[in-house]
């Protein structure tokens, strides 16, 4: 899933938070040359919303974003705050645009939350799917299998991985053959053991 280190480089290029236009500086954090899944299927579309929500409040949007990604505060706490930002944000966009037909921002699963947290800190979060997480701790014969999202646990989970996956270096570079320079983030990425938790899951 090389497209994920793709992704990974764009946002690391562009994201300038106190650019003048913070819905085309964002809209340009999330590019990718194989497929836009990441951030859109059929009936979910959580990028598009945020651009959106840019535009509308780019204040808010800004001062939401900057605590999501404040490395001194409790993670599972910051991601509570950004959600109920993003509550307060579609609660006075449809205020603001009452024809609106939108009434999701698409971010209640934490997966798009995930994304922008490993986008910005690949080294310390990786893009989140709770059915992955869940069928991949029930092959590692987890004792305690989570009945509902638990992102703090999953990032941890991932880091330990990663401790070990890092001592087997042949492992590391097997996995990593499939990436291309310039194209693709060359730094250190839990995606290596997001991609380990794929493939333990299915």
């Amino acid at each position: 899933m090389a497209y994920k280190w793709e992704s990974v480089q764009a946002f690391q290029a562009h994201w300038n938070p106190d650019a003048a236009d913070g819905a085309a500086m964002f809209d340009h954090c999330f590019q990718n040359s194989e497929t836009r899944r990441l951030w859109q299927e059929e009936n979910w579309y959580p990028k598009r919303m945020m651009v959106e929500f840019w535009r509308f409040d780019p204040r808010m949007v800004r001062g939401m974003f900057d605590d999501l990604f404040n490395e001194t505060r409790d993670i599972e706490a910051r991601i509570g705050r950004f959600l109920f930002g993003c509550d307060e944000l579609l609660r006075e966009y449809k205020r603001a645009h009452p024809t609106s037909v939108e009434n999701n921002h698409y971010h209640g699963d934490y997966r798009m939350i995930a994304l922008y947290l490993a986008f910005r800190y690949p080294d310390q979060y990786a893009p989140y799917d709770f059915n992955v997480f869940r069928a991949a701790l029930t092959q590692f014969q987890a004792r305690d299998i989570p009945r509902q999202n638990d992102i703090g646990r999953y990032f941890k989970v991932l880091r330990t991985l990663m401790t070990f996956l890092e001592k087997d270096e042949a492992l590391a570079r097997a996995m990593q053959k499939h990436l291309a320079p310039r194209k693709h983030y060359s730094g250190k990425t839990l995606l290596l053991a997001e991609d380990f938790c794929r493939f333990a899951a299915g």
